[in-house]
Protein backbone atom coordinates (compact mmCIF):
# COMPACT_ATOMS: atom_id res chain seq x y z
CA UNK A 1 0.00 0.00 0.00
CA UNK A 2 2.87 2.33 0.87
CA UNK A 3 4.66 1.43 -2.37
CA UNK A 4 1.56 2.41 -4.44
CA UNK A 5 1.40 5.79 -2.67
CA UNK A 6 5.07 6.49 -3.46
CA UNK A 7 4.60 5.52 -7.09
CA UNK A 8 1.55 7.84 -7.42
CA UNK A 9 3.48 10.76 -5.93
CA UNK A 10 6.38 10.29 -8.33
CA UNK A 11 4.04 10.09 -11.29
CA UNK A 12 2.43 13.46 -10.40
CA UNK A 13 5.86 15.15 -10.19
CA UNK A 14 7.05 13.68 -13.45
CA UNK A 15 3.89 14.38 -15.44
CA UNK A 16 4.77 18.05 -16.41
CA UNK A 17 8.14 16.96 -17.67
CA UNK A 18 6.63 14.25 -19.84
CA UNK A 19 4.12 16.79 -21.11
CA UNK A 20 6.83 19.35 -21.95
CA UNK A 21 8.98 16.88 -23.73
CA UNK A 22 6.01 15.76 -25.78
CA UNK A 23 5.37 19.24 -26.88
CA UNK A 24 8.92 19.88 -28.08
CA UNK A 25 9.30 16.68 -30.03
CA UNK A 26 6.02 16.27 -31.68
CA UNK A 27 7.65 15.46 -34.95
CA UNK A 28 9.60 12.37 -33.85
CA UNK A 29 8.81 9.17 -31.78
CA UNK A 30 11.83 7.68 -30.06
CA UNK A 31 12.16 4.02 -28.88
CA UNK A 32 12.73 3.73 -25.11
CA UNK A 33 12.95 0.92 -22.55
CA UNK A 34 10.70 1.13 -19.57
CA UNK A 35 11.44 -1.01 -16.47
CA UNK A 36 8.43 -1.69 -14.38
CA UNK A 37 9.21 -2.70 -10.82
CA UNK A 38 6.62 -4.59 -8.80
CA UNK A 39 6.71 -6.93 -5.80
CA UNK A 40 7.57 -10.67 -6.53
CA UNK A 41 4.74 -13.06 -6.00
CA UNK A 42 6.04 -16.67 -6.16
CA UNK A 43 3.94 -19.58 -7.48
CA UNK A 44 4.30 -23.36 -7.26
CA UNK A 45 5.45 -23.60 -10.87
CA UNK A 46 8.53 -21.50 -10.03
CA UNK A 47 9.92 -24.22 -7.71
CA UNK A 48 12.67 -26.59 -9.00
CA UNK A 49 14.77 -29.48 -7.54
CA UNK A 50 18.34 -28.82 -6.56
CA UNK A 51 20.37 -31.54 -8.28
CA UNK A 52 23.03 -31.89 -5.66
CA UNK A 53 23.83 -34.52 -2.96
CA UNK A 54 24.27 -32.79 0.36
CA UNK A 55 27.51 -33.46 2.20
CA UNK A 56 26.82 -34.63 5.75
CA UNK A 57 29.34 -34.97 8.51
CA UNK A 58 29.24 -38.56 9.88
CA UNK A 59 30.20 -37.37 13.32
CA UNK A 60 27.34 -34.94 13.47
CA UNK A 61 24.97 -37.46 11.92
CA UNK A 62 25.76 -40.27 14.36
CA UNK A 63 26.10 -38.18 17.44
CA UNK A 64 23.21 -38.80 19.77
CA UNK A 65 21.70 -35.65 21.15
CA UNK A 66 21.17 -35.52 24.87
CA UNK A 67 17.52 -35.03 25.66
CA UNK A 68 16.60 -33.65 29.02
CA UNK A 69 13.15 -33.92 30.47
CA UNK A 70 11.86 -31.73 33.18
CA UNK A 71 8.80 -32.56 35.18
CA UNK A 72 7.10 -29.81 37.04
CA UNK A 73 5.52 -31.40 40.07
CA UNK A 74 2.60 -29.53 41.50
CA UNK A 75 1.10 -30.85 44.74
CA UNK A 76 -2.61 -31.50 44.55
CA UNK A 77 -4.70 -31.91 47.61
CA UNK A 78 -6.74 -35.15 47.66
CA UNK A 79 -9.35 -36.47 49.99
CA UNK A 80 -9.24 -40.06 48.59
CA UNK A 81 -8.68 -42.72 51.26
CA UNK A 82 -7.88 -46.26 49.90
CA UNK A 83 -9.60 -49.21 51.54
CA UNK A 84 -7.39 -51.52 53.59
CA UNK A 85 -6.59 -54.84 51.87
CA UNK A 86 -7.49 -58.15 53.51
CA UNK A 87 -5.28 -61.17 53.04
CA UNK A 88 -6.90 -64.29 51.67
CA UNK A 89 -7.31 -67.06 54.19
CA UNK A 90 -5.09 -70.13 53.65
CA UNK A 91 -5.79 -73.48 55.25
CA UNK A 92 -2.93 -74.09 57.61
CA UNK A 93 -1.68 -77.62 57.96
CA UNK A 94 -0.44 -78.77 61.31
CA UNK A 95 3.31 -78.94 61.18
CA UNK A 96 4.46 -82.48 61.71
CA UNK A 97 7.16 -82.93 64.30
CA UNK A 98 10.16 -85.02 63.38
CA UNK A 99 11.41 -87.14 66.25
CA UNK A 100 14.90 -88.53 66.63
CA UNK A 101 13.90 -91.78 68.34
CA UNK A 102 11.31 -94.49 67.97
CA UNK A 103 10.31 -97.83 69.45
CA UNK A 104 8.17 -100.47 67.76
CA UNK A 105 6.70 -103.73 69.00
CA UNK A 106 4.49 -106.30 67.27
CA UNK A 107 3.23 -109.83 67.90
CA UNK A 108 1.58 -112.28 65.58
CA UNK A 109 0.85 -115.82 64.48
CA UNK A 110 3.43 -118.61 64.76
CA UNK A 111 4.27 -116.86 68.08
CA UNK A 112 6.14 -114.17 66.21
CA UNK A 113 7.70 -111.17 67.94
CA UNK A 114 8.98 -108.11 66.10
CA UNK A 115 10.72 -105.35 68.02
CA UNK A 116 12.82 -102.31 67.07
CA UNK A 117 14.40 -99.45 68.97
CA UNK A 118 16.37 -96.58 67.46
CA UNK A 119 18.00 -93.81 69.53
CA UNK A 120 19.83 -90.69 68.39
CA UNK A 121 20.92 -87.88 70.72
CA UNK A 122 22.81 -84.67 69.98
CA UNK A 123 25.39 -84.02 72.70
CA UNK A 124 26.51 -80.63 71.38
CA UNK A 125 26.31 -79.05 67.98
CA UNK A 126 27.87 -81.45 65.48
CA UNK A 127 28.24 -84.36 67.92
CA UNK A 128 25.74 -87.22 67.96
CA UNK A 129 25.56 -90.50 69.79
CA UNK A 130 23.03 -93.24 69.25
CA UNK A 131 22.27 -96.88 68.78
CA UNK A 132 19.69 -99.43 67.71
CA UNK A 133 18.20 -102.72 68.78
CA UNK A 134 16.21 -105.14 66.63
CA UNK A 135 14.64 -108.53 67.20
CA UNK A 136 12.55 -110.82 65.02
CA UNK A 137 11.70 -114.33 66.11
CA UNK A 138 9.15 -117.05 65.56
CA UNK A 139 8.50 -120.27 67.44
CA UNK A 140 7.59 -122.01 64.21
CA UNK A 141 4.78 -124.43 63.67
CA UNK A 142 4.77 -125.20 59.95
CA UNK A 143 2.45 -128.09 59.23
CA UNK A 144 4.01 -131.55 58.62
CA UNK A 145 7.56 -130.38 59.43
CA UNK A 146 9.49 -133.06 61.35
CA UNK A 147 12.05 -130.80 63.06
CA UNK A 148 11.95 -127.51 64.94
CA UNK A 149 11.46 -124.68 62.41
CA UNK A 150 11.81 -121.72 64.78
CA UNK A 151 14.23 -118.87 64.13
CA UNK A 152 15.56 -115.78 65.87
CA UNK A 153 17.44 -112.70 64.66
CA UNK A 154 18.76 -110.15 67.17
CA UNK A 155 20.96 -107.13 66.51
CA UNK A 156 22.51 -104.39 68.63
CA UNK A 157 24.59 -101.39 67.50
CA UNK A 158 26.01 -98.11 68.84
CA UNK A 159 27.71 -95.18 67.13
CA UNK A 160 29.32 -91.78 67.66
CA UNK A 161 29.62 -89.11 64.96
CA UNK A 162 31.16 -85.65 64.78
CA UNK A 163 30.82 -83.01 62.07
CA UNK A 164 33.45 -80.28 61.73
CA UNK A 165 33.92 -77.49 59.21
CA UNK A 166 36.16 -79.34 56.74
CA UNK A 167 35.38 -82.97 57.54
CA UNK A 168 33.13 -85.35 59.48
CA UNK A 169 33.71 -88.79 60.93
CA UNK A 170 31.75 -91.66 62.46
CA UNK A 171 32.59 -94.78 64.47
CA UNK A 172 30.11 -97.64 64.86
CA UNK A 173 30.14 -101.07 66.44
CA UNK A 174 27.50 -103.76 65.92
CA UNK A 175 26.69 -107.27 67.08
CA UNK A 176 24.29 -109.69 65.39
CA UNK A 177 23.17 -113.11 66.68
CA UNK A 178 21.00 -115.27 64.42
CA UNK A 179 19.68 -118.76 65.15
CA UNK A 180 18.18 -120.99 62.47
CA UNK A 181 17.23 -124.66 62.22
CA UNK A 182 18.08 -127.15 59.50
CA UNK A 183 14.48 -128.35 59.48
CA UNK A 184 14.22 -129.22 55.77
CA UNK A 185 14.44 -133.01 55.91
CA UNK A 186 13.58 -134.90 52.71
CA UNK A 187 10.50 -136.77 53.91
CA UNK A 188 10.97 -139.58 51.40
CA UNK A 189 13.77 -140.78 53.68
CA UNK A 190 12.70 -139.51 57.10
CA UNK A 191 9.72 -139.71 59.38
CA UNK A 192 9.02 -139.04 63.03
CA UNK A 193 10.63 -142.29 64.04
CA UNK A 194 14.10 -141.77 62.54
CA UNK A 195 14.40 -137.99 62.92
CA UNK A 196 14.24 -137.71 66.69
CA UNK A 197 17.98 -137.65 67.27
CA UNK A 198 18.72 -134.68 64.99
CA UNK A 199 19.52 -131.33 66.60
CA UNK A 200 18.92 -128.79 63.79
CA UNK A 201 19.86 -125.60 65.69
CA UNK A 202 22.59 -123.49 64.15
CA UNK A 203 23.76 -120.09 65.51
CA UNK A 204 25.75 -117.32 63.81
CA UNK A 205 27.63 -114.54 65.62
CA UNK A 206 28.68 -111.38 63.79
CA UNK A 207 30.75 -108.67 65.50
CA UNK A 208 31.90 -105.64 63.50
CA UNK A 209 33.62 -102.29 64.02
CA UNK A 210 33.77 -99.69 61.28
CA UNK A 211 34.75 -96.07 60.89
CA UNK A 212 34.31 -93.51 58.13
CA UNK A 213 35.68 -90.03 57.47
CA UNK A 214 34.62 -87.62 54.72
CA UNK A 215 36.54 -84.52 53.63
CA UNK A 216 35.24 -81.44 51.82
CA UNK A 217 37.31 -79.51 49.28
CA UNK A 218 40.23 -81.90 49.54
CA UNK A 219 42.11 -84.22 47.20
CA UNK A 220 41.16 -87.18 49.39
CA UNK A 221 37.35 -87.44 49.41
CA UNK A 222 37.08 -89.88 52.27
CA UNK A 223 38.12 -93.20 53.77
CA UNK A 224 36.53 -96.13 55.57
CA UNK A 225 37.74 -99.07 57.63
CA UNK A 226 35.81 -102.24 58.53
CA UNK A 227 36.72 -105.18 60.73
CA UNK A 228 34.33 -108.12 61.06
CA UNK A 229 34.56 -111.28 63.15
CA UNK A 230 32.06 -113.89 62.01
CA UNK A 231 31.64 -117.27 63.67
CA UNK A 232 29.14 -120.03 64.43
CA UNK A 233 28.54 -122.62 67.13
CA UNK A 234 30.13 -125.38 65.04
CA UNK A 235 33.74 -124.19 65.33
CA UNK A 236 33.78 -122.06 62.19
CA UNK A 237 35.19 -118.52 62.14
CA UNK A 238 36.50 -115.89 59.76
CA UNK A 239 38.08 -112.45 60.06
CA UNK A 240 37.77 -109.75 57.43
CA UNK A 241 39.43 -106.37 57.19
CA UNK A 242 38.50 -103.86 54.48
CA UNK A 243 40.02 -100.40 53.97
CA UNK A 244 38.90 -97.98 51.24
CA UNK A 245 39.96 -94.50 50.24
CA UNK A 246 38.55 -92.28 47.51
CA UNK A 247 40.67 -89.52 46.00
CA UNK A 248 41.07 -87.37 42.88
CA UNK A 249 44.23 -87.32 40.75
CA UNK A 250 44.69 -83.95 38.96
CA UNK A 251 45.56 -84.23 35.25
CA UNK A 252 45.89 -81.05 33.17
CA UNK A 253 43.26 -79.16 35.05
CA UNK A 254 40.93 -82.17 35.24
CA UNK A 255 40.59 -84.85 37.91
CA UNK A 256 40.77 -88.62 37.73
CA UNK A 257 38.29 -90.10 40.25
CA UNK A 258 40.01 -93.04 41.94
CA UNK A 259 39.49 -95.55 44.74
CA UNK A 260 42.07 -97.68 46.52
CA UNK A 261 40.82 -100.82 48.28
CA UNK A 262 42.52 -103.42 50.48
CA UNK A 263 40.47 -106.51 51.37
CA UNK A 264 41.91 -109.14 53.73
CA UNK A 265 40.05 -112.37 54.52
CA UNK A 266 41.07 -115.38 56.58
CA UNK A 267 38.91 -118.18 58.01
CA UNK A 268 38.28 -121.87 58.29
CA UNK A 269 35.93 -124.76 59.18
CA UNK A 270 36.66 -127.62 61.54
CA UNK A 271 35.59 -130.22 58.97
CA UNK A 272 34.56 -130.62 55.36
CA UNK A 273 31.13 -132.10 54.65
CA UNK A 274 32.25 -135.70 55.15
CA UNK A 275 34.42 -134.84 58.18
CA UNK A 276 37.66 -135.98 56.62
CA UNK A 277 39.74 -132.81 56.85
CA UNK A 278 39.85 -129.23 58.05
CA UNK A 279 39.06 -126.44 55.60
CA UNK A 280 41.02 -123.19 55.59
CA UNK A 281 40.89 -120.20 53.28
CA UNK A 282 42.43 -116.77 53.05
CA UNK A 283 43.35 -114.15 50.49
CA UNK A 284 44.32 -110.51 50.16
CA UNK A 285 42.91 -108.30 47.39
CA UNK A 286 44.46 -104.94 46.53
CA UNK A 287 42.50 -102.94 43.97
CA UNK A 288 42.84 -99.56 42.28
CA UNK A 289 39.84 -98.26 40.35
CA UNK A 290 39.96 -95.03 38.33
CA UNK A 291 37.75 -93.24 35.82
CA UNK A 292 38.13 -90.05 33.75
CA UNK A 293 34.91 -88.20 32.98
CA UNK A 294 34.23 -86.55 29.63
CA UNK A 295 31.23 -84.29 29.13
CA UNK A 296 29.97 -82.70 25.93
CA UNK A 297 26.46 -81.29 25.69
CA UNK A 298 24.13 -84.17 26.60
CA UNK A 299 26.82 -86.88 26.46
CA UNK A 300 28.67 -88.08 29.58
CA UNK A 301 31.38 -90.75 29.36
CA UNK A 302 33.52 -92.23 32.14
CA UNK A 303 36.63 -94.01 30.89
CA UNK A 304 38.68 -96.05 33.31
CA UNK A 305 39.99 -99.39 34.49
CA UNK A 306 39.98 -101.55 37.62
CA UNK A 307 43.30 -103.16 38.58
CA UNK A 308 43.21 -105.94 41.20
CA UNK A 309 46.03 -107.99 42.71
CA UNK A 310 45.09 -111.28 44.43
CA UNK A 311 47.30 -113.09 46.92
CA UNK A 312 45.94 -116.51 47.95
CA UNK A 313 47.56 -116.84 51.37
CA UNK A 314 46.50 -120.49 51.82
CA UNK A 315 47.16 -121.72 48.29
CA UNK A 316 50.32 -119.70 47.81
CA UNK A 317 49.16 -118.29 44.46
CA UNK A 318 49.25 -114.76 43.13
CA UNK A 319 47.33 -113.31 40.20
CA UNK A 320 46.80 -109.93 38.58
CA UNK A 321 43.47 -108.88 37.03
CA UNK A 322 42.61 -105.99 34.71
CA UNK A 323 38.94 -105.08 34.35
CA UNK A 324 37.19 -102.40 32.29
CA UNK A 325 35.45 -99.53 34.07
CA UNK A 326 33.51 -97.67 31.38
CA UNK A 327 30.10 -96.04 31.61
CA UNK A 328 28.24 -93.66 29.29
CA UNK A 329 24.89 -91.87 29.14
CA UNK A 330 23.27 -89.67 26.49
CA UNK A 331 20.15 -87.55 26.81
CA UNK A 332 18.31 -88.10 23.56
CA UNK A 333 15.26 -86.08 24.62
CA UNK A 334 16.03 -84.20 27.84
CA UNK A 335 14.67 -86.32 30.73
CA UNK A 336 12.22 -88.19 28.48
CA UNK A 337 14.70 -90.55 26.80
CA UNK A 338 18.15 -91.23 28.28
CA UNK A 339 20.30 -93.95 26.73
CA UNK A 340 23.03 -95.52 28.85
CA UNK A 341 25.60 -98.28 28.60
CA UNK A 342 28.41 -99.72 30.70
CA UNK A 343 31.05 -102.42 30.76
CA UNK A 344 32.65 -103.13 34.12
CA UNK A 345 34.33 -105.94 36.00
CA UNK A 346 35.63 -106.80 39.47
CA UNK A 347 37.02 -109.50 41.73
CA UNK A 348 34.28 -110.33 44.25
CA UNK A 349 35.36 -111.40 47.72
CA UNK A 350 33.06 -114.26 48.78
CA UNK A 351 32.71 -114.86 52.54
CA UNK A 352 30.98 -117.21 54.93
CA UNK A 353 29.10 -114.21 56.32
CA UNK A 354 27.68 -113.27 52.91
CA UNK A 355 26.68 -116.85 52.10
CA UNK A 356 24.83 -117.23 55.41
CA UNK A 357 22.93 -113.99 54.75
CA UNK A 358 21.81 -115.23 51.34
CA UNK A 359 20.98 -118.75 52.57
CA UNK A 360 20.87 -119.29 56.36
CA UNK A 361 20.67 -123.06 55.90
CA UNK A 362 24.23 -123.55 54.62
CA UNK A 363 26.41 -126.12 56.32
CA UNK A 364 29.65 -125.12 58.11
CA UNK A 365 31.67 -126.97 55.45
CA UNK A 366 32.02 -124.49 52.59
CA UNK A 367 34.80 -123.96 50.10
CA UNK A 368 35.39 -120.20 50.01
CA UNK A 369 36.94 -118.64 46.88
CA UNK A 370 36.64 -115.25 45.14
CA UNK A 371 34.61 -114.80 41.94
CA UNK A 372 36.20 -113.34 38.85
CA UNK A 373 33.59 -111.12 37.17
CA UNK A 374 35.43 -110.80 33.87
CA UNK A 375 32.99 -108.27 32.51
CA UNK A 376 29.44 -107.08 32.97
CA UNK A 377 28.15 -105.37 29.82
CA UNK A 378 24.79 -103.65 29.84
CA UNK A 379 22.82 -101.27 27.65
CA UNK A 380 19.51 -99.63 28.39
CA UNK A 381 17.16 -96.71 28.21
CA UNK A 382 15.35 -94.79 30.91
CA UNK A 383 13.28 -91.65 31.24
CA UNK A 384 9.77 -90.36 31.76
CA UNK A 385 6.61 -91.15 29.83
CA UNK A 386 4.86 -88.33 31.71
CA UNK A 387 5.27 -86.35 34.89
CA UNK A 388 3.82 -89.30 36.81
CA UNK A 389 5.33 -92.28 34.94
CA UNK A 390 9.01 -93.17 34.61
CA UNK A 391 10.56 -96.25 33.01
CA UNK A 392 13.78 -98.22 32.77
CA UNK A 393 14.62 -100.96 30.24
CA UNK A 394 17.94 -102.78 30.45
CA UNK A 395 19.72 -105.73 28.90
CA UNK A 396 22.97 -107.16 30.29
CA UNK A 397 25.49 -109.92 29.70
CA UNK A 398 27.57 -111.09 32.67
CA UNK A 399 30.60 -113.36 32.39
CA UNK A 400 31.68 -114.87 35.74
CA UNK A 401 34.40 -117.38 36.47
CA UNK A 402 34.19 -119.37 39.72
CA UNK A 403 30.60 -118.30 40.38
CA UNK A 404 29.09 -119.81 43.58
CA UNK A 405 25.85 -121.79 43.32
CA UNK A 406 23.83 -123.08 46.28
CA UNK A 407 23.16 -126.80 46.02
CA UNK A 408 21.47 -129.17 48.48
CA UNK A 409 23.86 -131.42 50.37
CA UNK A 410 23.37 -135.15 50.08
CA UNK A 411 21.82 -137.54 52.57
CA UNK A 412 24.64 -139.46 54.24
CA UNK A 413 23.67 -142.84 55.57
CA UNK A 414 24.87 -143.23 59.13
CA UNK A 415 25.25 -139.44 59.44
CA UNK A 416 27.29 -138.18 62.37
CA UNK A 417 26.46 -134.51 61.88
CA UNK A 418 23.06 -132.86 62.10
CA UNK A 419 23.48 -131.19 58.69
CA UNK A 420 24.25 -134.48 56.83
CA UNK A 421 20.61 -135.47 56.37
CA UNK A 422 19.84 -133.61 53.13
CA UNK A 423 18.75 -130.63 55.22
CA UNK A 424 21.57 -128.20 54.44
CA UNK A 425 23.26 -126.57 51.47
CA UNK A 426 26.77 -126.39 50.13
CA UNK A 427 28.54 -124.31 47.48
CA UNK A 428 29.36 -125.47 43.95
CA UNK A 429 31.49 -123.26 41.66
CA UNK A 430 31.23 -123.01 37.91
CA UNK A 431 31.94 -120.59 35.07
CA UNK A 432 28.57 -119.00 34.25
CA UNK A 433 27.45 -116.59 31.55
CA UNK A 434 24.19 -114.83 32.37
CA UNK A 435 21.99 -112.92 29.93
CA UNK A 436 19.21 -110.87 31.50
CA UNK A 437 16.54 -108.39 30.46
CA UNK A 438 14.97 -106.00 32.97
CA UNK A 439 11.93 -103.75 32.71
CA UNK A 440 10.71 -101.30 35.34
CA UNK A 441 7.81 -98.86 35.61
CA UNK A 442 7.28 -96.33 38.39
CA UNK A 443 3.97 -94.53 38.89
CA UNK A 444 3.79 -91.44 41.10
CA UNK A 445 0.02 -91.21 40.99
CA UNK A 446 0.13 -88.23 43.34
CA UNK A 447 2.19 -87.09 46.28
CA UNK A 448 0.71 -89.81 48.46
CA UNK A 449 0.56 -92.86 46.18
CA UNK A 450 3.52 -94.62 44.57
CA UNK A 451 3.63 -97.88 42.62
CA UNK A 452 6.77 -99.63 41.34
CA UNK A 453 6.57 -102.68 39.06
CA UNK A 454 9.60 -104.65 37.90
CA UNK A 455 10.28 -107.82 35.96
CA UNK A 456 13.53 -109.57 35.00
CA UNK A 457 14.27 -112.59 32.81
CA UNK A 458 17.46 -114.69 33.09
CA UNK A 459 19.18 -117.15 30.80
CA UNK A 460 22.25 -119.11 31.95
CA UNK A 461 25.12 -120.88 30.20
CA UNK A 462 27.23 -123.14 32.41
CA UNK A 463 30.51 -124.94 31.76
CA UNK A 464 30.41 -128.09 33.92
CA UNK A 465 27.17 -128.15 35.93
CA UNK A 466 23.97 -129.57 34.47
CA UNK A 467 21.77 -126.75 35.82
CA UNK A 468 22.05 -123.28 37.28
CA UNK A 469 21.24 -124.61 40.75
CA UNK A 470 18.68 -122.55 42.68
CA UNK A 471 18.80 -119.65 40.21
CA UNK A 472 15.35 -118.61 38.88
CA UNK A 473 14.66 -117.83 35.25
CA UNK A 474 12.15 -115.11 36.11
CA UNK A 475 11.65 -112.53 38.87
CA UNK A 476 8.85 -110.00 39.18
CA UNK A 477 7.61 -107.64 41.87
CA UNK A 478 5.09 -104.88 42.50
CA UNK A 479 5.24 -102.55 45.51
CA UNK A 480 2.52 -100.04 46.39
CA UNK A 481 2.68 -97.42 49.14
CA UNK A 482 -0.19 -95.03 49.90
CA UNK A 483 -0.81 -92.23 52.37
CA UNK A 484 -4.60 -92.33 52.43
CA UNK A 485 -5.10 -89.25 54.64
CA UNK A 486 -3.42 -87.57 57.58
CA UNK A 487 -3.95 -90.64 59.74
CA UNK A 488 -4.32 -93.72 57.56
CA UNK A 489 -1.50 -95.29 55.52
CA UNK A 490 -1.23 -98.62 53.75
CA UNK A 491 0.90 -100.68 51.40
CA UNK A 492 1.00 -103.91 49.45
CA UNK A 493 3.65 -106.03 47.76
CA UNK A 494 3.72 -108.93 45.31
CA UNK A 495 6.75 -111.10 44.62
CA UNK A 496 6.98 -113.76 41.93
CA UNK A 497 9.89 -116.21 41.64
CA UNK A 498 10.12 -118.58 38.70
CA UNK A 499 11.13 -122.25 38.67
CA UNK A 500 14.47 -123.36 40.08
CA UNK A 501 16.44 -126.58 39.91
CA UNK A 502 18.15 -128.54 42.67
CA UNK A 503 19.47 -132.05 43.13
CA UNK A 504 18.73 -134.88 45.56
CA UNK A 505 21.58 -137.30 46.31
CA UNK A 506 22.27 -140.14 48.74
CA UNK A 507 25.84 -141.05 49.72
CA UNK A 508 27.23 -143.92 51.75
CA UNK A 509 25.01 -146.72 50.39
CA UNK A 510 26.33 -150.05 49.21
CA UNK A 511 24.67 -149.58 45.85
CA UNK A 512 25.34 -146.10 44.38
CA UNK A 513 22.19 -144.09 43.71
CA UNK A 514 21.93 -141.76 40.76
CA UNK A 515 21.28 -138.08 41.64
CA UNK A 516 17.76 -136.89 40.92
CA UNK A 517 17.08 -133.38 39.61
CA UNK A 518 14.35 -131.66 41.61
CA UNK A 519 12.22 -128.81 40.26
CA UNK A 520 11.07 -126.19 42.72
CA UNK A 521 7.82 -124.71 41.50
CA UNK A 522 7.36 -121.00 40.94
CA UNK A 523 5.46 -119.09 43.60
CA UNK A 524 3.65 -115.83 44.24
CA UNK A 525 3.95 -114.15 47.63
CA UNK A 526 1.39 -111.41 48.44
CA UNK A 527 1.67 -109.14 51.47
CA UNK A 528 -0.36 -106.25 52.90
CA UNK A 529 0.14 -103.74 55.70
CA UNK A 530 -2.01 -100.92 57.07
CA UNK A 531 -1.49 -98.36 59.82
CA UNK A 532 -3.24 -95.57 61.69
CA UNK A 533 -1.63 -92.55 63.38
CA UNK A 534 -3.41 -91.90 66.67
CA UNK A 535 -1.33 -88.75 67.18
CA UNK A 536 2.04 -87.43 66.11
CA UNK A 537 3.88 -89.83 68.39
CA UNK A 538 1.79 -92.99 68.54
CA UNK A 539 0.60 -95.17 65.66
CA UNK A 540 -0.66 -98.72 65.31
CA UNK A 541 -0.13 -101.12 62.41
CA UNK A 542 -1.12 -104.50 61.09
CA UNK A 543 0.59 -106.83 58.62
CA UNK A 544 -0.57 -109.88 56.70
CA UNK A 545 2.11 -111.90 54.88
CA UNK A 546 1.60 -114.73 52.42
CA UNK A 547 -2.07 -113.79 52.02
CA UNK A 548 -2.62 -116.57 49.48
CA UNK A 549 -1.45 -119.10 52.09
CA UNK A 550 0.86 -120.78 49.58
CA UNK A 551 2.98 -123.58 51.02
CA UNK A 552 5.82 -122.95 48.56
CA UNK A 553 9.45 -123.90 49.10
CA UNK A 554 11.97 -121.09 49.19
CA UNK A 555 14.74 -123.72 49.22
CA UNK A 556 14.51 -127.43 48.52
CA UNK A 557 12.59 -129.17 51.35
CA UNK A 558 12.29 -125.88 53.25
CA UNK A 559 8.59 -125.06 53.24
CA UNK A 560 7.68 -121.53 54.39
CA UNK A 561 5.09 -120.50 56.93
CA UNK A 562 1.52 -120.08 55.70
CA UNK A 563 -0.55 -116.94 56.12
CA UNK A 564 0.97 -114.77 58.86
CA UNK A 565 -0.81 -112.02 60.78
CA UNK A 566 0.99 -109.50 62.96
CA UNK A 567 -0.16 -106.36 64.82
CA UNK A 568 1.71 -103.79 66.83
CA UNK A 569 2.42 -100.15 67.66
CA UNK A 570 5.16 -97.59 67.08
CA UNK A 571 6.00 -94.72 69.41
CA UNK A 572 8.20 -91.75 68.47
CA UNK A 573 9.87 -89.57 71.08
CA UNK A 574 12.66 -87.15 71.95
CA UNK A 575 14.77 -86.93 75.07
Amino acid sequence: MQKQTVYTFLFILMFPLFSWAQDRKTDTIDTQSVNVVKPYTPTISDAFKIKEIPVLSEDDNLKKQVVKYNIFSIPVASTFTPAKGKAAEVDKQTQQNLYDNYASLGVGSYTSILGELYINHELIRGENVGGSFSHHSSQGGIEDVLLDDSFSKTGLSAYFSKALRDYDWKVETAYQRNTFNWYGLPQTFFNEANSGGIDPAHTFNNLSVNGTVNFSNATVNGASVLFRRFSDDRGSAENRFVAKSGFDIPIRGESLASELKIDFLKGGFDNDFFGSQELKYGNVNVGLKSAYQLEQDDLTVNLGANLVYLNDTEGGKNKFFIYPNITASYRLVSDVVIAYASITGDLVQNTYSDFSDANPFVSPTLNIAPTDQTYNASIGMKGKLSNAVSYNVNGSYLDEKVKPLFKANSVVTGATQDYQNGNSFGIIYDDVRTFSVLGQLSFDINRNINLIMQGEYFSYQLTTQAEAWNLPDLKASAILNAQIDDNWFAGASLFFIGERKDEFRVDGTLLPMEPVTVTLESFLDANLHVGYRINQQLSVFGKVNNILNNDYQNWSNFQVQGIQVLAGATYQFDF
